[in-house]
């Protein structure tokens, strides 16, 4: 049940996608509520249909029936520039490929969404100083992406994704190119910055390790979401 305090809610969310003359159900009647710096980790096999629930939850892409409430207000219906402003103003993207604007420094990399969403640059620097040395990264910050390693450039990318103040982070396997050692140092960076800025995420992941530092962890399988005492039979089952 939502209350003022929930970030993101996913009620009854049903995704089918066509394959000729054959329906694949992604999700029937998946729900989960997200609360105000909750961390929340998803987990499940490759294929489970983590990166389209993700996807739906950040309105790049539409459910066949149910609501995504962010922030109190169902946003399914709205038209694309709508989803765009809430994009921009409630949500913060990570995905296991940086993307980073290679012409430009670490600095500029995370200084860039707040301009565009019209923070004077001089605000912008100092917020973006604090989240590369909240990330291990402020002697890195004049170094563009090419110099920097995997590790550094993810978590330059997350700082970008932070740049904007979302009240919820959206992270698709973000550590998913790093070797284990470099996974834990840049999870445990992108949990602790979160926790400060009291940011919510929904983070997919395949390392249950990793996982299990969250305040919870839900499992999809097929087409539901699995939590609590539903999870722990899920695997007592197996």
């Amino acid at each position: 049940m939502e209350n003022s305090n929930t970030v993101l809610s996913l009620r009854n969310i049903t995704r089918v996608y066509r394959q000729g003359e054959e329906a694949l159900h992604i999700f029937d009647d998946a729900s989960l509520d997200i609360q105000t710096g909750e961390m929340v980790g998803l987990v499940g096999p490759s294929g489970s249909g983590k990166s389209s629930l993700l996807h739906i939850a950040g309105l790049l892409e539409a459910p066949n029936a149910g609501e995504v409430v962010i922030s109190g207000r169902d946003c399914v219906a709205l038209r694309d520039n709508l989803k765009t402003a809430v994009r921009r103003a409630e949500l913060g993207f990570v995905y296991q490929s940086h993307n980073l604007l290679p012409e430009f420094t670490a600095l500029e990399n995370v200084v860039l969404p707040q301009m565009i969403a019209g923070v004077p640059r001089k605000s912008a620097e100092t917020f973006a100083r604090y989240l590369l040395e909240r990330m291990g990264l402020g002697p890195r910050a004049t170094h563009r992406p090419a110099e920097l390693s995997g590790g550094e450039q993810q978590r330059v990318a997350i700082a970008r994704a932070l740049a904007n103040r979302p009240r919820l982070l959206l992270a698709d396997e973000p550590t998913g190119n790093l070797d284990p050692k470099t996974s834990r140092l840049v999870f445990n960076e992108l949990l602790s910055v979160c926790r400060n800025e009291g940011v919510a995420a929904l983070i997919a992941t395949h390392n249950l390790e990793l996982a299990g530092q969250m305040d919870r962890v839900v499992l999809l399988h097929e087409g539901r979401l699995l939590e609590g005492a539903e999870l722990t039979a899920h695997y007592q089952s197996l």
